[in-house]
């Protein structure tokens, strides 16, 4: 089913048929406060008979860079950019700097960003621990095989794994990134003490540890996956709801390594770098998500309870293998597969068909998912999209998934 829509306003989108939809992908996760938000808007019309780049810092980028290091536990020192996937590529070319090694270690199945160098093994997994680190998986034509020459791969959720690779490549190690949580890959949390082993590991080792917090920044809360699970990282990356719909990122960290930007020794150059539109527009989605106490979130994770519990009710009277993974303010289905997912392999045993045929059908009744089966909820989703939600949810798997 090919959509095209014509605008978007709060949990809804609207196509150009005029249909309406219960919209869950919020633009694969940006519009925490729902789309076209008032005071995000408002701000951002405020600024633009202001100009729109300075080749130079100003207020707002001060600002928000203080608002980032009120809530943020690892923001000694912010950088503001433009998107998630240069973000990533800035934080590891300063740990390469700051460590004077080349190589780091990522995890089958997480998402970095669209560059080369982490584009990999997204796809079928590579086949367990014997032989980690894993064969690359390139996952697109034109990629440069090496590009990933400095890209060590590993499965997810394995602390034991980490320490004998650390044992034997530590020495070239400049970083590992992860997703605190792996939202690009069925909402998997982290085991008890995993994200706490990484730190410790990293430490041992003189490795930069790095979060890629481009969806769980503001969304698990102000502080990120990094309060809610009180591991600091490093560095990390922040983009998606931290602009509230509109383009913009940060990269923040140590001071002892993020002044390697400070002084030009490593370069992070780029024309639309805390632009006034996107500094702007992050300023007002931190200020209303900190607002009344942080009340948007506990409005997020009350609708996305409500969801949650409620397929999984659905699913059991229906008796159907649909199962949920995650959080209120962002979670997974899937059917079938293993009783527990940890990491892609066990997610990838699930039933992708029968998602799929799941996810189509719920569009062809006005609730829209994004198509991997990630669940977006904003402060903008109320009691009845719940309620309608779950009745579409209910109608699909009464009429079954064939």
């Amino acid at each position: 089913m090919q959509l095209c829509f014509e605008r978007a306003a709060g949990s809804k989108l609207y196509d150009i048929d005029g249909n309406e939809y219960i919209d869950y992908a919020l633009g694969m996760g940006p519009a925490i406060l729902g789309h076209a938000p008032e005071e995000v808007v408002a701000a951002v019309r405020s600024s633009l008979n202001l100009g729109q780049l300075f080749a130079g810092q100003h207020e707002s980028e001060l600002k928000l860079a203080e608002l980032i290091q009120e809530h943020v536990p690892s923001a000694e020192l912010v950088r503001i950019g433009m998107t998630g996937s240069e973000m990533v590529q800035a934080a590891l070319r300063v740990a390469r700097a700051f460590t004077g090694k080349r190589k780091f270690i990522k995890f089958e199945g997480q998402y970095h960003g669209w560059f080369d160098n982490v584009l990999v093994n997204q796809g079928e997994p590579a086949g367990g621990t014997a032989s980690a680190p894993l064969p690359i998986q390139l996952q697109s034509k034109g990629q440069v095989p090496s590009a990933t020459d400095e890209t060590l791969v590993l499965p997810w959720n394995d602390a034991a794994l980490i320490e004998r690779v650390l044992l034997e490549h530590g020495g070239d190690i400049a970083a590992i990134i992860t997703e605190p949580v792996m939202c690009n890959s069925g909402t998997i949390s982290p085991r008890p003490g995993y994200l706490e082993a990484l730190r410790t590991l990293c430490d041992q080792h003189g490795v930069v540890l790095i979060f890629d917090e481009v969806i769980t920044g503001f969304r698990l809360g102000l502080g990120g996956a990094q309060a809610r699970f009180g591991v600091v990282p490093d560095l990390s990356t922040f983009a998606k709801a931290f602009g509230g719909g509109f383009p913009v990122a940060a990269l923040v960290g140590r001071a002892d390594i993020m002044q390697l930007f400070a002084t030009g020794a490593v370069n992070h150059s780029g024309t639309y770098n805390a632009n006034l539109v996107g500094t702007m527009a992050g300023i007002a989605t931190l200020e209303q998500l900190a607002a009344d106490d942080g009340a948007v979130y506990r409005r997020i994770e009350s609708v996305g309870g409500a969801l949650i519990e409620g397929i999984r009710e659905i699913a059991a009277r229906r008796s159907v293998d649909l199962r949920v993974n995650g959080y209120g303010a962002v979670f997974n289905t899937y059917f079938g597969g293993d009783a527990e997912i940890v990491d892609h392999e066990s997610y990838r045993r699930s039933d992708a068909g029968k998602q799929k045929t799941f996810l189509e059908a719920l569009l062809q009744v006005g609730v829209r998912p994004t198509g991997r089966g990630t669940w977006f909820v904003s402060g903008a989703h109320d009691e009845r999209d719940v309620e309608q939600t779950l009745g579409a949810i209910d109608t699909v798997l009464q009429h079954g998934l064939t």
